[in-house]
């Protein structure tokens, strides 16, 4: 990811977070779902809101 998109996916991880702990989610919980997100992102070099189920490069 390039800068800008590095720092949207922080953004986006952020409220993730405060989503969970407003839902009341687990700490254990939390991380799992955090560590998906950020290994997802990590295997399409890319923030998850910008996914598609188009598996080409649009």
């Amino acid at each position: 990811m390039n800068n800008s998109q590095q720092q949207r996916f922080n953004v986006l991880y952020e409220q993730h977070l405060i989503n969970l702990r407003l839902q009341g989610k687990q700490p254990a919980t939390i991380d799992a779902y955090s560590r998906v997100i950020r290994q997802i992102s990590a295997y399409f070099d890319n923030a998850t809101d910008k996914l598609t189920l188009d598996w080409s490069l649009a």
